[in-house]
């Protein structure tokens, strides 16, 4: 498996998580799932469970909300889902400080694909959607849009979901 990064990204239901998982499954019969979402309540926790066992027993689920890079992926077909919730983890923790979350996002990222493994990395335009009403909304939409340009400058192929319809933007 050769080293690789792909960044696909669209709207809220666009069809970005099926399409990496099966790009994954594609490409090695048993893929890690890198999830980033910080268990916020039971509800959530419950949903996180029944996503894995949707996800079937050829998948390595690994849960990490911030330090990707600390796990050994070398060789492995790796889905990262999502990007935005790994950025509100990180900003969030910083006090809604953009700066000091981008940077930290930045080399975080740039850590991990340092490591030979071929990482698709699941985001979402927030920017598509019109103007938050509130500063910190406004503030991560910031961040979230910076942080896509920069893993979307570094990738070697971006895909952009429309209604269930991969769009190859970079190849």
């Amino acid at each position: 498996m050769s080293k690789k990064v792909i960044l696909v990204t669209g709207g809220q239901r666009s069809g970005k998580s099926g399409y990496a998982q099966r790009l994954a499954l594609s490409l090695s019969p048993n893929p890690v799932y890198l999830a980033t979402s910080r268990i916020w309540d039971e509800e959530f926790r419950k949903r996180v469970e029944r996503h894995q066992r949707d996800r079937g027993p050829e998948w390595t689920n690994i849960e990490e909300e911030k330090y990707l890079s600390r796990h050994d992926l070398t060789d492995r077909v790796v889905v990262i889902d999502c990007v935005t919730l790994w950025g509100t983890n990180f900003f969030f923790d910083n006090q809604s400080d953009v700066e000091l979350s981008l940077s930290l996002l930045k080399a975080e990222f740039d850590k991990l694909s340092r490591q030979d493994a071929y990482l698709i990395f699941v985001t979402n335009e927030l920017g598509m959607g019109g103007v938050p009403i509130d500063e910190v909304q406004r503030k991560f939409t910031d961040m979230q849009g910076w942080l896509n340009q920069y893993i979307a400058s570094k990738a070697d192929e971006v895909v952009l979901m429309v209604s269930g319809i991969p769009v190859k933007i970079k190849e």
